[in-house]
Formats: C-alpha cells, sequence, structure tokens
C-alpha cells in the first residue's frame, strides 16, 4: 500500500509539474532519456524542435489534425477526400453505439489517444459489455499528463469506427499487418519513410528508406519493441501519389509526420502526428535526429508562450 501511494503521489507531482513548468518538466525527462541537457534556445535536432515547437508555437491547428476525427474534415479542405478510410459512425458516449449498425468487419477507436483501437474481423464473437467498458476507460483517459503534448488536452473524446483495410495475398506474405508508411515532412517537403510492419501488441519491424526507396536502416536504432526485418519492404508502385499527398497534408507545418497505408494500389490516410514519442524518440541515431532537425525552419515560426 506505501508503495502505490508512493507512485501515485509521484504521479501527481509529475502532473502538476507539467501543468505549471512544462519547460522544467520537459528537460528533466529528456536529460533522463539522454543523458543531456535539452538546448530549447537553440534546438538542433529532431527531438528538441519537436519540444520546441510544442512548447512554445501555435498549436491550435494541431487540435483539429491530431483528432482522429476532426481531421477528415482537414484532408477534405486539402483536396484528398478520396484517401478518407470509410467512416461507419462517431458517437460521444459508449452508450450511444448502434452496434447492429456496423458491419462484421471494422475497426473502433477513440479520436484522442494513441493505440486505443480495436480491431474486430467478427462482430458475433464480440464481448459489446466488455468492449464497452474498455472504451469508456479510453474515453476517459488523461492525455499527455506528463508530456508536452497540451494539444491532445483539447480533444473532445469520442468514439469512431471505420472500415477495416483487408491486405491483398501479396501483401499479407510482406507483413503480419496492415504496413504503415509514415512519411517525416518539414516545412511541406516531404523527407523520408519510417515503415512499419508486422506490428503487435508488445512492437513492431521498422525500416527506414529515403523518397527514392533506397533502405537506409543504418539510422534507426532497434530495441524496446521495434525489431529490424529480415527482408526490405517492396517500393510502393504508387510512391510518387503518396509523396505527391505527403506534400499537400503537411503544407504550412515546419514538422509533422503524414501516416498513409497502400491497400492493393489505393492510397488511404492514417493520421497526422506533430509529437511523436512526444519529442523522445530513441529510435533513431542521433545523427539522424540532427540531420532531420536541420532540415525544420523555426525562423519563421512566431513564438506565443
Amino acid at each position: 500500500m506505501k508503495s502505490f501511494q508512493t507512485n501515485s503521489n509521484y504521479r501527481r507531482l509529475i502532473d502538476w509539474t507539467n501543468d505549471h513548468f512544462p519547460v522544467l518538466l520537459a528537460k528533466m525527462r529528456f536529460h533522463k532519456l539522454f543523458g543531456r541537457r535539452l538546448d530549447l534556445k537553440k534546438p538542433r535536432d529532431l527531438n528538441e524542435k519537436i519540444l520546441w515547437l510544442s512548447l512554445f508555437s501555435d498549436t491550435k491547428l494541431w487540435v483539429k489534425c491530431a483528432d482522429k476525427y476532426s481531421v477528415r474534415d482537414f484532408v477534405k479542405e486539402r483536396g484528398l477526400g478520396q484517401i478518407l478510410v470509410k467512416c461507419y459512425g462517431k458517437w460521444d458516449s459508449v452508450q450511444d453505439i448502434e452496434w447492429e449498425q456496423l458491419p462484421q468487419k471494422f475497426v473502433i477507436k477513440t479520436n484522442n489517444g494513441a493505440g486505443t483501437v480495436l480491431i474486430v474481423e467478427d462482430k458475433s464473437k464480440l464481448n459489446i459489455a466488455k468492449v464497452e467498458a474498455m472504451l469508456f476507460e479510453w474515453l476517459t483517459r488523461k492525455i499527455s499528463k506528463s508530456t508536452t503534448e497540451f494539444h491532445y488536452r483539447e480533444i473532445k473524446p469520442c468514439i469512431i469506427a471505420e472500415e477495416l483495410l483487408i491486405p491483398t495475398e501479396f501483401e499479407n506474405k510482406i507483413s503480419t499487418s496492415v504496413i504503415d508508411y509514415k512519411i517525416w515532412c518539414f516545412n511541406g517537403i516531404p523527407d523520408s519513410f519510417l515503415v512499419c510492419s508486422n506490428r503487435t501488441e508488445s512492437g513492431c519491424c521498422l525500416s527506414a528508406y529515403d523518397k527514392d526507396w533506397n533502405c537506409k536502416d543504418e539510422v534507426l536504432v532497434f530495441g524496446h519493441g521495434h525489431e529490424k526485418r529480415t527482408s526490405l519492404v517492396p517500393k510502393p508502385n504508387n510512391i510518387d501519389e503518396m509523396l505527391e499527398v505527403a506534400a499537400k497534408l503537411s503544407a504550412g507545418f515546419p514538422e509533422v509526420r503524414v501516416d498513409l497505408y497502400d491497400i492493393n494500389g489505393k492510397i488511404f490516410f492514417g493520421e497526422l502526428t506533430f509529437t511523436s514519442f512526444g519529442g523522445t524518440m530513441t529510435y533513431y541515431t542521433q545523427q539522424e535526429l540532427l540531420r532531420m532537425g536541420h532540415k525544420i525552419d523555426l525562423t519563421g515560426v512566431k513564438k506565443v508562450r
């Protein structure tokens, strides 16, 4: 009991520090992870610049774009409504979910979290009561209390059901899960790919590619749930279209990661991520973090906090 109370008190202290002294907490977390000082006066690497943007820049549009439901309107505004995954419904509370209206296969998730996704391959085998309890916990979960991802706190929680993307037989041979093509974009210009495959509850396989699909796995650090693939991911036939989509969606942002799927040659939108790993990514080498950080131009970014 004493250990639990100590942990609870520590958690409350961290939350209070983040609410009142977020810069201090960001520096403490950064030093604990990397063993060096977080430089917010002259940020250089990708993590430092993400943290600077989250702490000091205007992140109002981040709220809309990080919201997995309202971002759909943003994608349409950019003229890309055709890449949206079909949405079956949106509900503000668990009690409102129209289970009988949903197909046998679908994905159900909350709009304001990371990893709050349930894949349903057979609705008839679903324990509705158990799922509703899980969804309720997801809706009431406090987001980013100990990080500087304050834009997630501004998102009004809701539940979304979407079409389950079904890979082709060929795609299933490449990955046991839908391949996630994460495109890093800086000042509206696509830079490189981080590819996630063979995803499980405990992690996934990572691989890195440049815009010409040259493998750059030497820029990655494996471990802690991130494994190296034993084979290359084939170059997508529609890679040029992917890069065009990423450029349109990232225009106007100093930094954002555009996540896409490619199913049987058709591109689907995943999400927009502004604070990957809360600005404390450990799966890139320091040299690569510096290279990507150099791509982010902060000179024209107004400091509002």
